[in-house]
C-alpha cells in the first residue's frame, strides 16, 4: 500500500471515529434531556407535579359510576354528592333505566356506555342509577371508576319491605305500591307469603355480578363468586351503610376534587338522613333464625361480610393519623443513564 493510501485510510478512520463519538454524544444528550423532562413533570421537591393521566385531581374527563343498591343510604350520599357539584365543578347526572329494571339488553349496555364514555361536555361527572354492573372494558372502553354502598342484607330487606307500605319522609306526598297493607314483616314470613319471600334478600349480589342472567338466579354461586371478584377488582370503594361517615371520609381523601368538603357538610349538613322509612319494626327472633336457615340469605350475608373486611381494611389504611401525619408516603427519584 502507498504512503497516500495509508494517509487517505488514516483520515477515514479519524472522521469515522469522529462520526461514532458525535452520535454517541448525541445519544447520550437526548437521553439525558428526556430523564429531565421526565423529572421536571413528575418530581419537585418530594412531591409528584403533574402525572395527568393518572391523578383523578387532574383529569377533566374523570367519570365515577355510582350503581347504587337500592335502600343502602343512597339518596343521603347523593345529597352530599348534588350539594358539592357547584363548589367542587363537577356534573352530577341520573341513569335512569326504562321500567326500573336493573339489567339491561346488550345494545342498550352498549348504547350506555358510549353516551358515558363520549360525552365530555359534561366530564368530569357522577353518574348514578339502580343498575347493575356495567363492564366498560367488554365494549372497548376505558372502565370507569366505579363506587358503591351496600347494608346488612335483611336490614335492607326489611327496610324495603316497610318502605313499599309507609314511604319515606324525603317524598311524603308519593303513593307506593304496596300503601294500605299493614302486615307486618314477621307476620308475612309466619304465613309464607310470597310478598316477603327469603329469595327476595338476593340483590346487593347481582347488582355487583352485572348484567348478565345467571346473575339474577337466587342463590347462584357463580353469582357470588363473580360478585366478589368484581367488588374486588373492578371497584376503587365499597363502603357499608352503617360506617356511612367513615365511606365520606375515604372519598374526601382519594378524590378531593369530586368530594373536598363532604366529612364536614355530611357531619354538619342536613344530607346525613335524607331519607328515612316513615314506620318499621325490627323482625322479630324466629323471622331471623328463618332466614339465617336460608342458602340464598347464607351468600348475600357472607358478600356483605367480605366487602365489610374490604372497606376496614381500606379505611385503615386510608384513614390512619399516623400515615396521615405525614403526608404524601411516597415520591420520585431521578433515573440517570448508567
Amino acid at each position: 500500500m502507498t504512503f497516500r493510501n495509508i494517509a487517505t485510510s488514516q483520515r477515514f478512520v479519524l472522521a469515522l471515529s469522529g462520526l461514532t463519538v458525535f452520535f454517541l454524544f448525541s445519544i447520550f444528550f437526548q437521553l439525558d434531556s428526556r430523564l429531565t423532562i421526565l423529572e421536571n413533570k413528575s418530581i419537585r421537591g418530594n412531591y409528584i407535579s403533574k402525572p395527568r393521566e393518572i391523578i383523578a385531581a387532574s383529569n377533566p374527563k374523570r367519570v365515577i359510576v355510582y350503581n347504587r343498591v337500592p335502600k343502602t343510604g343512597s339518596t343521603s350520599f347523593m345529597g352530599l354528592a348534588y350539594d358539592l357539584c357547584s363548589k367542587n365543578k363537577f356534573n352530577v347526572l341520573h341513569m335512569n333505566i326504562s321500567k326500573n329494571s336493573h339489567i339491561m339488553s346488550l345494545p342498550d349496555q352498549g348504547r350506555l356506555v358510549w353516551n358515558i364514555s363520549e360525552w365530555d361536555g359534561k366530564k368530569p361527572a357522577l353518574y348514578h342509577g339502580h343498575v347493575s354492573f356495567l363492564d366498560f372494558t367488554k365494549f372497548g372502553a376505558h372502565s370507569p371508576l366505579y363506587i358503591n354502598i351496600i347494608r346488612q342484607p335483611l336490614d335492607r330487606l326489611v327496610s324495603y319491605y316497610y318502605f313499599l307500605r309507609y314511604g319515606d319522609d324525603y317524598r311524603p306526598h308519593v303513593v307506593r305500591k304496596r300503601q294500605g297493607d299493614t302486615m307486618s314483616f314477621d307476620e308475612c314470613i309466619k304465613k309464607g307469603l310470597p310478598k316477603c319471600d327469603p329469595n327476595d334478600v338476593w340483590l346487593q349480589i347481582p347488582f355487583f355480578c352485572g348484567q348478565h342472567p345467571d346473575c339474577w338466579v337466587p342463590g347462584n354461586v357463580w353469582a357470588y363468586e363473580k360478585a366478589k371478584a368484581n367488588l374486588q377488582e373492578k371497584y376503587m370503594l365499597v363502603g357499608v351503610t352503617e360506617q356511612m361517615e367513615e365511606f365520606v371520609a375515604v372519598l374526601e381523601a382519594t378524590l378531593p376534587s369530586f368530594f373536598k368538603g363532604a366529612l364536614k357538610l355530611y357531619q354538619e349538613g342536613t344530607k346525613s338522613h335524607l331519607r328515612k322509612t316513615r314506620k318499621k319494626f325490627t323482625p322479630n327472633a324466629a323471622t331471623i333464625e328463618r332466614f339465617r336457615n336460608s342458602s340464598v340469605y347464607q351468600l348475600e350475608s357472607e358478600f356483605y361480610d367480605f366487602a365489610v373486611r374490604q372497606f376496614q381494611a381500606i379505611k385503615t389504611m386510608a384513614l390512619n393519623s399516623d400515615l396521615s401525619d405525614k403526608g404524601q408516603q411516597f415520591f420520585y427519584e431521578k433515573i440517570r443513564p448508567r
